[in-house]
C-alpha cells in the first residue's frame, strides 16, 4: 500500500497551528528525516526559519533542506517503501516571506511540478481569499491585506492584495498576472475539479479562493485524487490548507483542557518577542493579570560591552520571580526602531534573539510551561533555547496556537509543554487565555 506524506518546509514554526500529532523538525540530517518519513503521522514540518534571514541565506537553507529531502525520499524508495509526497512551502498568511525564492529553489531541486498553488487563507486568524483578493479581518471588517501594517514590513513589503498582481510584483514580471490561473469557490464545487487539476502542467501558478474550511476540504480531495493519478504539485500556503490535506481527526485533548500537560504545579514563563500591534496589545492585558511579573529586556543593552552583566542581571530577576511562585513575562522593549537596510535589521534582531535564547537555556528547571510569542522567537526557542531536534505537536490551545511537548529524555525540561503563539494571531485577551488554560484556571 502506498503511503502519502505531506512534507512542510516552514519558514517559521507557526505552520503547525491547525494540526496535531505530527513532528516538528529543527534539523534535516539523514537520521532525523528518515525517522520523520517512517512516522505514523501523515505530515511533518521542517523548520527552516528563513523568514528571519536575508534572501541569499534563505535560498541557501531552502536548497540544503530540499537536497536532504530528495536524498531521504530516494533512500525510502530504495528500501522498498511505497511513498508519495506532497511538498508545501508554508509561509505567512499576510503574504510576508521569501516568495518566490523558496518555491523557485524547491522546484529546481524537487521538481518538475505540474502546478504551484498559492493558498494563503488562514481561517483561524481571520484571513480569507475571495475572488482572487486576499483579506484580513480587523475589528470585524475585511481589509485587503495590502492596506494593513503587514504590507509595510521593512523586509517583505508589497503593494497588491489581488493575488495574480501580487505574483507579478514579487516575480518582477517573470510570471505576469494574466498567466496566473484562479480557482474560485464555484470551481472548487464543480464535479470536474479533479479532471481540471489533471490538465495542469509546466508549474503553472494557480491562486485558490477560500472563505471557509469546506472550500479547502474540497480542494484537498481533488488534489489527492490528481496526485494519485501521478500529478506533482507544490504549494505555497498558510496553515489552514494543511488541515485539509492531512484530514486529521479531532485532537485528543480539548483546547480548554490543555492544563493537564502542565508539569507539576511550577510557574510558567511567557516570552514575548513579536512587535506587531496585536502582540503588544495582548502583552498589555497579560501584564494586568494577578500572579505575573513583567521583565522588560532593553534591546539596546543586549549587545555591546555591558551585555554580559545585563544578561546575568536579567537571569537573576527571572529566577527570583519563579522562586516566588510567580510567572515571569519576559518581553523586549516596544519602541519603534529604524534601520538603514534589511541586513542591519536582521542582524540586530539576531543579536537580540541570541540574548533571549541564553535566558531560555537557563530558565529554572521546575517551570510548568513555556509560552513563546512570535514566529521567529519561537523558532529560536525550539532550536537554540531548548536545543530540540524534534518535538511533537499535541494540539491547539487556542485557534492558531500549537502546544508541543519536549521529549521525555530532554536533559533539562522533559515533557515541558511549549506553546507556539504567532505574533499576529488572536484577540486582545488571547495571551491571557492561553496562560489561564495552562494553569488550569478559568478561560
Amino acid at each position: 500500500m502506498t503511503r502519502r506524506r505531506i512534507i512542510v518546509i516552514d519558514d517559521d514554526p507557526t505552520g503547525s497551528q491547525t494540526v496535531h500529532g505530527c513532528l516538528l523538525l529543527t534539523r534535516w540530517d539523514d537520521d532525523t528525516l528518515d525517522a520523520a518519513l517512517r512516522d505514523d503521522a501523515p505530515l511533518f514540518f521542517i523548520l527552516s526559519n528563513t523568514r528571519a534571514m536575508a534572501a541569499a541565506e534563505a535560498a541557501r537553507v531552502t536548497r540544503a533542506i530540499a537536497v536532504a529531502l530528495q536524498q531521504a525520499l530516494a533512500r525510502a524508495k530504495a528500501s522498498g517503501e511505497a511513498l508519495t509526497s506532497l511538498v508545501v512551502s508554508r509561509s505567512d498568511s499576510t503574504l510576508r516571506g521569501h516568495y518566490p525564492i523558496e518555491t523557485d529553489v524547491i522546484s529546481e531541486v524537487l521538481g518538475p511540478f505540474d502546478a504551484l498553488f498559492l493558498v494563503p487563507a488562514f481561517f483561524e486568524g481571520g484571513r480569507i481569499t475571495r475572488a482572487g483578493t486576499h483579506y484580513l479581518r480587523q475589528d470585524g471588517e475585511l481589509v485587503p491585506v495590502h492596506l494593513t501594517e503587514f504590507a509595510r514590513d521593512s523586509v517583505f513589503a508589497f503593494h497588491h492584495s489581488y493575488l495574480p498582481d501580487y505574483v507579478e510584483e514579487k516575480t518582477d514580471g517573470r510570471i505576469p498576472a494574466a498567466a496566473v490561473q484562479r480557482l474560485s469557490r464555484e470551481n472548487l464545487r464543480a464535479e470536474d475539479l479533479p479532471a481540471r487539476l489533471r490538465t495542469l502542467a509546466g508549474n503553472v501558478c494557480v491562486v485558490v479562493d477560500a472563505e471557509e474550511p469546506e472550500d479547502l476540504a474540497m480542494f484537498a480531495r481533488a488534489v489527492r485524487t490528481a496526485a494519485d493519478a501521478g500529478k506533482r504539485f507544490l504549494f505555497r500556503s498558510a496553515a489552514s490548507l494543511l488541515t485539509a490535506l492531512a484530514d486529521l481527526p479531532p485532537q485528543p485533548v480539548a483546547a480548554e483542557a490543555m492544563g493537564r500537560y502542565r508539569r507539576g504545579d511550577g510557574p510558567g514563563v511567557i516570552l514575548v518577542g513579536s512587535h506587531v500591534r496585536k502582540s503588544s496589545e495582548q502583552l498589555e492585558w497579560l501584564l494586568q493579570e494577578p500572579g505575573v511579573v513583567g521583565i522588560e529586556i532593553a534591546v539596546d543593552r543586549t549587545q555591546g560591552g555591558e551585555r554580559a552583566d545585563y544578561l546575568e542581571a536579567c537571569r537573576g530577576r527571572i529566577h527570583a520571580v519563579v522562586a516566588q511562585g510567580m510567572d515571569p513575562v519576559i518581553f523586549t522593549s516596544r519602541e519603534e526602531r529604524r534601520f538603514a537596510d534589511r541586513q542591519e535589521r536582521l542582524a540586530f534582531g539576531a543579536e537580540v534573539s541570541a540574548f533571549l535564547m541564553e535566558l531560555v537555556q537557563t530558565l529554572p528547571e521546575n517551570i510548568g510551561f513555556l509560552i513563546s510569542k512570535g514566529g521567529i522567537t519561537s523558532n529560536d526557542t525550539l532550536s537554540c533555547g531548548l536545543g530540540l531536534a524534534t518535538a511533537r505537536v499535541v494540539g491547539q490551545i487556542l485557534p492558531g496556537c500549537s502546544v508541543l511537548l519536549c521529549p521525555d529524555d530532554h536533559p533539562r525540561y522533559p515533557r515541558l509543554p511549549v506553546v507556539i503563539f504567532p505574533g499576529n494571531v488572536g484577540d486582545a485577551q488571547s495571551l491571557v487565555q492561553a496562560r489561564r488554560r495552562l494553569r488550569g484556571g478559568s478561560s
